[in-house]
This record gives structure tokens, C-alpha cells and sequence, in this order.
């Protein structure tokens, strides 16, 4: 396993307790990084910390959908390190598995929330950060499912879809900065995510991906290391797939 150089930087990962966001932070923690883990579940960032067991790592409770909460968090890390490196848009949910017309308008909105809001949310209130140190990277993990668009799961495949265009758009006026903005295609993996969907809905995406198996989170967390790091000096505004050979674009 290769660890990119993260000494000396701080960074943040929301919904970094467990699934993607744990191995995300392990990763980063194992380069040298300071890591914040951002976490709605207090009982499992606990946990978190204690697998990790690192005195670079913390954590904060925060409600990504609420910007005020983003604001006040953002300032107490930037007092106590004084500068926010790398800012990783992980978390996020499927949301329930139905054909459009029987989607929930309440579910519908949640899912929207999540998935897409928070992630504008993080980064209008980050950029002013990073552009003042003239230095960021900034990771939205989005799906495959944003390029694709899965039945039965129309707003987290919009989300998604929506995530790609938003790291554009922010990657591209980022562009004459220190700055990248990235974002990562996975085909799904085995966490607790999949404790949302049906095993119909499991059964078909493992039907789609050509390598026959769901994706690794530390497969992830290493695509995610290069991107956060120094090393990733001019790709920005892009989309990098992890998808088993499932993306065709």
C-alpha cells in the first residue's frame, strides 16, 4: 500500500465514521494527515476513534444540511489548526428504492438534501478558506449511479448527477488557484449503505459492474489520498471513475 504525503495538513471528512469516510481517514491519518471526522452520529464517530486510535484524528457532530452548523464548525477548526486543507464531501444516503411515480416528495427532499445540498453547502462555506491560504483540494464523492441513472433510485441518481456538475463548475472557477476540486465515480460497496436498498436493487447493480464484485473501500481511499495530495497538481473539475468497468463515459 503507497501513502501519499498528507504531513502537515488538516482535513476534514464528512461521514468519515464509517464505510468510505472511515477509510478515507485511516488512509489520510496513515500519510500524515490531521484529520476531523465529521459525523452526525456521535456513537459511531466514537467508535470511529477509537478503531483509529490516533491523537491526529477528532472528531466534531455536525448537520451537514444546516449551513449555520457548517459556518461554526468550519471557524473552531480553522481556530484550533488554523488553516483547512482538504475537504472530503462523503456523507450521504440512497434513499428508499421506487419507480418515480411512487417516489415520496418528503423522501425525494431528503435525499436532495443530503446528497446535493450539503455538498454546495460545504463547499461555499470551505472555498473562502482554502482561497485565503491559496491552497485546497476538495474531493465530492459521487456514483456511478450519477452517470448512469439506476431505476428505482431516481434521487440519489439525480444527487449524483448533479455532485458531477457542481465539482465542475467549482473545479473550473477554482482553476487560476491552488485549488482542485475532484470528484469520484465508485460503483457501489459493501457498507451499511446497503442496508437502505432492496436485494433486488443489489442484485442489479452487481449485474452491471464487468469485474463481477462491488468495489473495496480501500480501494476508494486510495484513489481519494492521490487526489488530496500535492501530487495532484493539475487535474481538477474532473471525474475519475471507480467502477469495475461498469462506466461507458
Amino acid at each position: 500500500m503507497i501513502n501519499f504525503d498528507l504531513k502537515n495538513k488538516v482535513a476534514i471528512v464528512t461521514g468519515g465514521a464509517q464505510g468510505f469516510g472511515l477509510a478515507i481517514t485511516e488512509r489520510f491519518i496513515n500519510s500524515g494527515a490531521k484529520v476531523i471526522i465529521w459525523d452526525i452520529d456521535e456513537a459511531e464517530a466514537k467508535k470511529a476513534l477509537s478503531t483509529i486510535n490516533s491523537e491526529n484524528c477528532s472528531t466534531q457532530k455536525v448537520d451537514v444540511t444546516n449551513f449555520k452548523d457548517i459556518q461554526d464548525n468550519l471557524k473552531e477548526t480553522e481556530k484550533n489548526f488554523g488553516k483547512i486543507d482538504i475537504f472530503i464531501n462523503n456523507a450521504g444516503m440512497t434513499g428508499m428504492n421506487a419507480k418515480v411515480w411512487d417516489y415520496p416528495v418528503d423522501e425525494w427532499k431528503k435525499v436532495i438534501d443530503l446528497d446535493l445540498n450539503s455538498i454546495f453547502y460545504c463547499c461555499k462555506a470551505v472555498v473562502p478558506i482554502m482561497i485565503k491560504n491559496n491552497y485546497g483540494r476538495i474531493i465530492n464523492i459521487s456514483s456511478i449511479a450519477g452517470k448512469e441513472g439506476n431505476p428505482n433510485a431516481s434521487a440519489y441518481s439525480t444527487a449524483k448527477a448533479a455532485v458531477i456538475g457542481l465539482t465542475k463548475s467549482l473545479g473550473k472557477e477554482l482553476a487560476d488557484k491552488n485549488i482542485a476540486v475532484n470528484c469520484v465515480t465508485p460503483a457501489a460497496a459493501k457498507t451499511r449503505i446497503f442496508d437502505q436498498m432492496t436485494q433486488e436493487h443489489i442484485n442489479y447493480m452487481l449485474s452491471k459492474i464487468p469485474r463481477n464484485r462491488f468495489a473495496k473501500v480501500n480501494e476508494l481511499a486510495s484513489l481519494v489520498s492521490w487526489l488530496a495530495s500535492e501530487e495532484n497538481s493539475f487535474s481538477t473539475a474532473a471525474v475519475f471513475d471507480l467502477s469495475g468497468g461498469r462506466a461507458t463515459y
